[in-house]
């Protein structure tokens, strides 16, 4: 493999800076979810965790290195996931940490970073104007600006889940990535085409919100005017062109899949795994459900990424009393 900018030693030693709280989550077999897809489904769950997201790993990196030697204070811009992890990941080591958000973020991730002690601005527009924002306070008060996917720390942080993958699970055919900066789908795939060279690295993003899968496809970066998808999560529409050059190294394919059918995985995952998940979780069962005979007979592995919903919504979702 050609070498990207993560590198599997300094992946091995953040696992010493990750509260374990974050490290060695679930992976099982999820037989009941087979019938359904035709394959063989193991679920590496990150969202049993304080902020029920991956995220935690990268900014328990973030902060520990700040917090032995940077500046006291941090920003980022965050459509509610990376916020909560900074904020909990902030407060544990003293550090101030500020939030730039849309205002039309779900509700409830806002409220958990409010709740997490960190300082909250809302914009009003959507994520890349958020992240205008984060650099402007980081550049006007000579603060740290956590940049999702460009550090490699939030890249490093979230490779750990490879390791565990790759340890715990020496023989899968196909590891299924939610797409959306790139930090999961750089990290993982670094560690599993270093470590698992015969697996598949398979990045999923939303039709609504496909500006870095068109860029994998393009080999160039390739933005998008809007974002239209309830995978808040992965709604980006300016890739980093440093975190594609990662990901063109790493991936084997990235698809784009619809909302009636991350919709249909959410659905699946509870039915079926007792799991709540938010859009982007979802986003691996998706894309079986649209390709099963690509992964027929197979062993596929999917990283159930993310739980922080909107209640009403999600029930207006998948249609729960």
């Amino acid at each position: 493999m050609q070498q990207t900018r993560l590198d599997t030693a300094r992946i091995r030693a953040a696992r010493q800076m990750i509260d374990p709280v974050f490290l060695d989550t679930p992976l099982y077999r999820c037989e009941a979810l087979e019938p359904g897809l035709g394959c063989a489904v193991s679920i590496k769950l990150e969202t049993a965790n304080p902020v029920r997201s991956f995220k935690g790993r990268g900014t328990e990196v973030v902060a520990s290195l700040l917090a032995s030697e940077g500046p006291r204070a941090m920003v980022c811009a965050s459509a509610g996931n990376l916020g909560q992890a900074l904020a909990w990941s902030g407060r544990g080591r003293g550090l101030d940490v500020t939030v730039v958000a849309s205002r039309f973020a779900t509700a409830a991730k806002l409220d958990r970073i409010r709740a997490l002690g960190a300082t909250l601005e809302l914009v009003d527009g959507d994520h890349e104007l958020a992240r205008e924002r984060a650099a402007a306070i980081a550049r006007n008060e000579g603060i740290r600006l956590v940049e999702d996917s460009l550090d490699l720390e939030t890249c490093e942080g979230a490779a750990t889940i490879g390791l565990e993958l790759v340890e715990a699970m020496p023989s899968f055919d196909a590891v299924l990535i939610a797409l959306g900066g790139g930090a999961l789908a750089t990290g993982v795939g670094h560690v599993v085409k270093a470590l698992a060279p015969a697996a598949e690295v398979i990045c999923v993003q939303p039709l609504g919100a496909p500006a870095m899968t068109r860029s994998w496809r393009s080999r160039r970066v390739v933005t998008t005017d809007s974002a239209d998808t309830i995978a808040d999560g992965v709604a980006g529409r300016c890739p980093i062109p440093a975190v594609l050059d990662d990901l063109l190294l790493v991936a084997d394919d990235a698809v784009l899949v619809q909302e009636a059918s991350i919709i249909a995985g959410m659905r699946m995952l509870f039915d079926y795994a007792g799991l709540v998940v938010e859009p982007s979780a979802a986003l691996g069962i998706a894309a079986v459900l649209e390709d099963r005979d690509r992964f027929a007979g197979r062993h596929v592995v999917t990283i159930v990424c993310g739980s922080n919903v909107d209640v009403d919504a999600y029930h207006r979702w998948i249609g729960t009393a």
